[in-house]
């Protein structure tokens, strides 16, 4: 017998229905004589409308009052489940995070897990029934308060349970049938993968992949959590995140034939550009900079200096950043003028980060090659460039972001050669 944690997405339990389609489900799995454990989101895009309410009410709510709004939404979600399950004959319990031991920070909207202690949770399996558990949602230690886990919350509640519980395997349920090359809602052709590796996968969750949370495979990695994304639509076979050795595993069972070069492209178009105008070129002035970003809190992603003016003695530092945290970044530069000398801030909204992921780059020449001329065919201007072992990205017009993936997706043989299905969910 194994264990099974289970989680389903606001797509999957958006209405009465697909709640009952869920719990017909959980109850199979259960009959197949397997645990399970299930982890919520909250119905359809109920966590965005919550939000968009809050803020009609108030400008700038608190920060611990819009948690305590933003937990209704799972909290919904997971009895209504509940009682679909019992309507079936089975034995089923909802428990808030708090209640499944979700031990957090106190970091109102981005609160870091601490621990997990699920004694609820183990004593419901032990007495054969099936925990519900609202993901997204935890209780800080110190200050016993609720808190929310920040966007992708409910995937990282579902692996932190899973490594908790020693589960068998982490299964993330979606409105696709498991992670795709590139979003199929932009590129209808996208092909679906059988295998990814958790650094591929974590390339691609930085860079605007919306199929799982940058933090949940972090999660996943640290504890060797296996991950199964897959559709509550369908019963297909979905995706399997593994580590690098569980991949090779693969290959030597004869599942995956070779893994592939190039694993997906990725956009990201709610990234901003700003540019530190005529910093003076001496030691110490970068420094400057970014620790005033890095005291404001601002998440950094591509960095460029350009050289020098000879004639000027300065230089122009250029950085992106989440475009909701331009105007604190703003503040922090200037706000740090007295120890930073530069001339002016210029800011940039309208870009997007386009990025190529693969494993294979490691050992295949000619993929930067291919990657600038396939754009360049395109017509897509390269604003900056960055790179790691396993990525290249690229920043360009917001406008341009779907042409840019369509013409690398293409270039680099990814084309399904049919259309990939999009079961629900409006990707917002």
């Amino acid at each position: 017998m194994s264990l099974i944690v289970q989680k389903y997405g606001g797509s999957s339990v958006a209405d009465a229905e697909s709640i009952k389609r869920v719990a017909r489900r959980i109850v199979e799995t259960k009959k197949a004589g397997h645990d399970v454990v299930v982890v919520v989101s909250a119905m359809g895009d109920s966590t965005d409308e919550l939000m968009d309410l809050a803020q009609q009410v108030s400008p700038l709510p608190p920060a611990r009052e819009l948690d305590m709004l933003l937990t209704a939404g799972e909290r919904i979600s997971m009895a209504l489940l509940a009682m679909a399950i019992s309507d079936l004959g089975a034995v089923s319990r909802s428990y808030t995070g708090s209640q499944a031991g979700l031990i957090t920070d106190s970091a109102h909207g981005a609160a870091r897990i601490i621990d997990v202690t699920p004694g609820r949770i183990t004593e419901a399996i032990t007495k054969g029934a099936i925990p519900i558990v609202a993901g997204f949602q935890g209780v800080a230690q110190d200050t016993k308060d609720i808190t929310t886990l920040g966007r992708g919350g409910s995937d990282t509640t579902a692996v932190a349970l899973a490594a908790a519980l020693n589960a068998n395997s982490c299964e993330i349920y979606t409105d696709v049938d498991g992670v795709f090359t590139t979003d199929p809602r932009v590129v209808k052709r996208a092909s679906k993968l059988d295998y990814i590796t958790y650094e591929e996968m974590l390339e691609l969750a930085a860079v605007g992949a919306k199929v799982l949370h940058l933090r949940c495979v972090e999660y996943a990695r640290r504890f060797n959590v296996p991950i199964h994304v897959r559709s509550s639509f369908s019963q297909a076979e979905g995706t399997w995140v593994l580590s690098a050795q569980g991949i090779e595993q693969a290959v030597k069972e004869g599942k995956l034939v070779e893994q592939p070069i190039i694993s997906g492209v990725a956009a990201d178009v709610k990234d901003a550009k700003i540019t530190v105008v005529g910093v003076s070129d001496r030691p110490g002035e970068a420094a400057a900079i970014f620790r005033a970003l890095a005291d404001a809190k601002i998440n950094l992603d591509m960095i460029v200096q350009n050289v020098s003016s000879t004639a000027t003695g300065r230089t122009d530092v250029t950085f992106t950043c989440p475009a909701d945290s331009v105007n604190t970044a703003m503040e922090a530069l200037n706000g740090a003028r007295d120890t930073i000398d530069f001339e002016s801030l210029s800011v940039d909204q309208e870009i997007a980060k386009v990025s190529l992921v693969g494993a294979g780059m490691r050992s295949h020449p000619g993929v930067s090659a291919d990657f600038f001329t396939s754009l360049a065919n395109a017509g897509v201007n390269v604003e900056m460039i960055s790179t790691s072992e396993i990525r290249i990205s690229i920043v360009t017009r917001a406008d341009m972001a779907n042409t840019a993936v369509e013409a690398l997706h293409t270039a680099f043989g990814l084309d399904a050669d049919g259309e990939a299905v999009v079961y629900a969910g409006t990707g917002r």
